[in-house]
């Protein structure tokens, strides 16, 4: 098996996990942050699936893996979503909790 599958797939569980969880918050709350934390989890499952998507040559025209390419701008703009807003939408549900 590939290494970059095996490690996109553990990826892919661990951020399924996370929007599992931030959709049952969403669902319990209804609030603005749990949404803002659901939107930051559905986009790090973005990037699990492109890098799945990667690994199995999928899609080859959206040149996964390479400079400039299609692909790549939409990891590193999932990435960059996912990892600012899942956060943000944590912390800020947390505080206002208190």
């Amino acid at each position: 098996m590939n290494i970059t599958l095996l490690k996109a797939l553990v990826a892919l569980i661990v951020v399924c996990v996370l929007l599992f969880w931030a959709g049952a918050a969403f669902v319990q709350g209804r609030t603005k942050w749990s949404f803002v934390q659901l939107l930051g989890a559905g986009f790090l499952v973005m990037v699990a699936l492109t890098h799945i998507c990667e690994a199995l040559n999928l899609l080859p025209w959206m040149g996964w893996g390479q400079p400039d390419s299609v692909g790549h701008y939409l990891d590193i703009s999932s990435a960059i979503l996912g990892l600012t807003l899942f956060p943000i939408g944590l912390l800020c549900a947390t505080l206002s909790r208190r």
